[in-house]
């Protein structure tokens, strides 16, 4: 599967559909937050949930859920591992953190982010803050403390949004910070909304004040808001170094963020190869799927006899619109392909609940009817009658207990040998006075039929010769 996970699909079957376009821990995640699952974990494995009241609820901005807290005390806390942002006293660098929100309401002194530490500065505790709260319609966020030397306004930076942010709406936000030119800046929906160079001069030049944070202390994940809150991601990296953030289009931003859950490559499954019996032919191909407007489900199939020397591309895919009657797709092997694609928009998945291959059998050639053997002196010979279907060969089965005809001593090759259109064969090289089974099959254009009637002999050097 590629792109594909699994969900609910036609009169609440399981079902195959696209996988949404959550966020995934890359070399520079410091801390993921999807929200997807059924546990409230961090991705990335750094951090520890502790005191959590949020909800895991459906609808996410990226991804099929989201996490919901509904006031105070109703979010979350973390504390991270050793040697991690937030947990280690420590220089810090570049670093960006973003989120998506979706506010039910948005009351002044709402708080999203939490974290309170302190440092020690010529023996004098430092208290530190990083805070988004809302005021006044819009996020903003108190930074004071976090610069190393940065004492302006008694070391409090405050960087807030220009644009109201709308209840009932997504919005994507993010906190970026460039170690190496010092500019911190806050976007929202892709735009930037509020920035400021923490630098010597207060410009794009000049010595850059590092940032530096404190004591390990619990990181809080909206602690007093109320709302849905979507893939909180840090990063070890500014937004200047990270190709992955996604921007919206800009012409969306007075009615609010509609994110992307699926991409447009969209998905796809191929099934294991499907053993039928040999020289069977697919007759068409039926699905169960719900396909909703503008988005698609393409199928293929593909035949062989050997499925070990298949690729990508060989044997060639077929197209097999479901109900389409399909030619020329035959063989022992059968196998499926399904490819998925969401909607221009990328908010709508198709799903496969099931895929059904109708497919008619030839019939295996029917044994020999009479089959005679005699023992000689370290041989038998075998006769036996021609089938009444068409057979290009005949198989002789031999063993040495009945029913197991797993014979390998025979000078004419191991079991079954197989003698062409010939009604009889010697088989040499066998054991005098150890007792042999044989049984014979028929073959069609590569398939064995069922097997004869078992007959039995014993070579001794008394034997017919």
């Amino acid at each position: 599967m590629s792109g594909i996970t699994t969900g609910l699909g036609k009169y609440g079957q399981n079902s195959l559909e696209l996988a949404t376009a959550s966020r995934t821990v890359s070399a520079d995640t410091e801390m993921l937050f999807s929200f997807e699952g059924d546990n409230l974990k961090d991705d990335a494995g750094r951090f520890q949930v502790v005191n959590s009241n949020l909800r895991l609820v459906q609808d996410g901005a990226m991804g099929k859920q989201a996490g919901l807290s509904v006031g105070n005390n109703s979010g979350f806390a973390v504390v991270g591992a050793p040697g991690s942002i937030f947990s280690t006293l420590n220089w810090t660098g570049s670093f960006s953190m973003e989120f998506w929100l979706c506010p039910a309401v948005v009351d002044n002194g709402e708080t999203v982010i939490s974290w309170r530490s302190s440092r020690t500065v010529e023996g004098y505790p430092l208290y530190q803050i990083l805070e988004a709260s809302f005021a006044r319609n819009h996020l903003q966020w108190n930074c004071t403390n976090l610069f190393a030397g940065y004492t302006e306004n008694n070391g409090e930076i405050t960087l807030s949004g220009t644009k109201s942010i709308i209840p009932g709406k997504w919005s994507h936000h993010i906190l970026s910070y460039d170690a190496e030119t010092g500019l911190l800046e806050y976007r929202v929906n892709g735009l930037v909304e509020d920035l400021k160079y923490i630098t010597m001069t207060g410009g794009e030049r000049g010595g850059v004040y590092p940032l530096m944070l404190g004591n390990p202390a619990m990181f809080e994940i909206s602690p007093s808001y109320a709302g849905k809150i979507d893939d909180f991601r840090v990063l070890r990296n500014s937004i200047a170094n990270t190709e992955d953030f996604f921007y919206q289009n800009q012409e969306n931003y007075q009615t609010g963020w509609t994110a992307v859950r699926y991409t447009a490559e969209g998905g796809s499954f191929i099934s294991e190869p499907l053993e039928v019996p040999v020289g069977s032919q697919l007759t068409h191909l039926e699905a169960s799927t719900i396909v909703p407007e503008e988005t698609d489900v393409e199928f293929f199939v593909r035949a062989g006899d050997n499925f070990y020397s298949w690729n990508q591309t060989s044997p060639a895919w077929v197209p097999a619109p479901p109900g389409k009657l399909l030619s020329g797709v035959e063989g022992k092997y059968f196998q499926v392909m399904v490819k998925l694609y969401p909607d221009g928009a990328g908010t709508s998945t198709p799903s496969v609940a099931s895929v059904t291959l109708c497919y008619e059998e030839h019939e295996p050639p029917l044994p020999p009817f009479y089959v005679k053997v005699t023992a000689g002196n370290g041989y038998v010979d075998l006769i036996w009658s021609h089938t009444i279907d068409k057979a290009t060969n005949y198989c002789v089965y031999y063993g040495e207990r009945p029913g197991e005809y797993l014979g390998r001593v025979a000078l004419e090759g191991d079991s079954p040998v197989k003698v062409g259109h010939e009604n009889s064969v010697r088989l040499t090289g066998l054991k005098n006075g150890r007792i042999y089974y044989f049984a014979i099959a028929s073959e069609y254009n590569g398939q064995v039929g069922p097997l004869s009637q078992e007959v039995y002999a014993r070579p001794t050097i008394q034997s017919y010769d």
